[in-house]
């Protein structure tokens, strides 16, 4: 069997690596002419660090990035809503990684060239058409350096290709734009002093108005002492405003963004001194695509943000794409002949992932900061006078299990690897 992936992210990558590790032979071909690190910070949730440590790739996950600690909610003034334990700390068997997007895929792009071959991923070829066969797939490319257009076959077409996925385009024609919630992301790094435990995830605010994520991110800024703290500034727009199409390279002000975090001085974090400070600083709509009713037909099928892109709530987007990765493979490797495994793959993922679209669109666990904003405004000396501790818990426990990561049926779960 020959699988053809579309897109080098890091779900595609992902796939070229499970597809090897299962005795399937893959290759990817992606549209930039030039794969680079961009964006910047990403946490992995333990279910996806489990699926990367099958793969091996463990040792060099802890050597980059930071195994996060704790997750701590508190509103904009800083007051502690709610933290709990993360990764090993929470009793799971794998960490949660905190780790650069570009150097994760950097990382997954080594992988795959040193035991897959170096031409495993070719770079400047983008997707222009594909056209079902009896026993095959024929992929028209497009040479986005020379212009010439070629061929490939292949037994399966996966289309890892994004959120303005060409080949999602091609079976869902006529879908539109991505849908914008009215929320604006500015994103940075910068290398500062660690705060609290050093290893901790902080979210301040509420996407109701405005909300700052911070978090660490690099083992070599730790073992010198340092934090290169990887930080989302998120403002909600008024009615009437418009959203410019993403793009992990477009330039942000640092005017923009500070206005509204200018008051933002905690007594473990000075969140305007971290944002004046960034070296560069991006900027994003967010934005996420509705469920689809299906993903694929016959040998042709949709992975990671090319099948459910999803708001950046609860971390998880990077981690879905992953574990997608993995359950495809192992889907191929198991099934009599590959339509029958990629039906079985898309009952699968579709369902859980379309489900975890929809708890981001309502803010998933980041709801509790939502909650306590509009009971609390001005803030709260005790947060058992604002919210309960139960009504925490379920907010937490729901979406673990809506998200796929309960620690025991994680921990316990068969493995994927064939």
């Amino acid at each position: 069997m020959r699988v053809l992936i579309a897109g080098a992210g890091i779900g595609g990558l992902t796939a070229a690596l499970s597809l090897h590790a299962a005795g399937i032979q893959a290759h990817v071909v992606e549209a930039a002419v030039e794969i680079k690190p961009l964006g910047v910070g990403l946490n992995l949730l333990p279910h996806a660090v489990r699926e990367l440590t099958e793969l091996g790739l463990a040792d060099a996950l802890i050597a980059a990035g930071i195994p996060t600690a704790e997750l701590v909610y508190h509103d904009r003034f800083g007051s502690r809503i709610w933290s709990e334990p993360r990764g090993v700390a929470a009793g799971y068997r794998w960490p949660q990684i905190s780790i650069h997007r570009g150097e994760l895929q950097m990382l997954l792009l080594a992988a795959a060239r040193r035991l897959l071959g170096p031409a495993s991923v070719r770079t400047g070829l983008a997707v222009e058409r594909f056209d079902q066969r009896v026993s095959e797939v024929h992929v028209a490319l497009r040479d986005r350096v020379n212009g010439g257009l070629e061929v490939e076959r292949a037994d399966v077409l996966v289309g890892a290709d994004g959120i303005h996925s060409v080949v999602r385009a091609a079976l869902h024609p006529g879908e539109g734009p991505p849908r914008w919630n009215g929320v604006h992301m500015w994103r940075g790094l910068t290398e500062a002093e660690p705060f609290l435990t050093g290893r901790t995830m902080i979210m301040a605010g509420s996407n109701l108005s405005a909300k700052f994520v911070a978090y660490p991110i690099s083992r070599a800024a730790e073992l010198r002492g340092r934090a290169a703290i990887n930080w989302v500034a998120e403002v909600r727009r008024g009615e009437g405003a418009t959203f410019e199409r993403e793009s992990w390279s477009r330039r942000g002000r640092v005017d923009d963004v500070l206005p509204h975090f200018a008051a933002w001085r905690f007594s473990w974090l000075d969140i305007p001194a971290l944002i004046a400070r960034a070296p560069a600083i991006y900027e994003y709509p967010m934005v996420d695509r509705d469920p689809l009713p299906s993903w694929g037909a016959g040998r042709v099928t949709l992975l990671g943000d090319a099948a459910h892109p999803m708001h950046p709530i609860g971390s998880n987007g990077a981690s879905q794409a992953i574990l997608d990765a993995r359950a495809l493979a192992f889907h191929l490797a198991t099934a009599s002949a590959p339509e029958a495994a990629l039906a079985s793959y898309e009952a699968a993922r579709r369902p859980p992932t379309s489900a975890l679209v929809l708890a981001n669109r309502a803010m998933g666990p980041e709801r509790v900061m939502a909650i306590v904003e509009q009971r609390a405004p001005q803030g709260f000396a005790r947060i058992e006078d604002v919210l309960s501790k139960e009504e925490l818990e379920e907010i937490a426990r729901t979406y673990q299990k809506t998200a796929g990561f309960q620690i025991e049926e994680l921990n316990s779960r068969p493995s994927w690897s064939v």
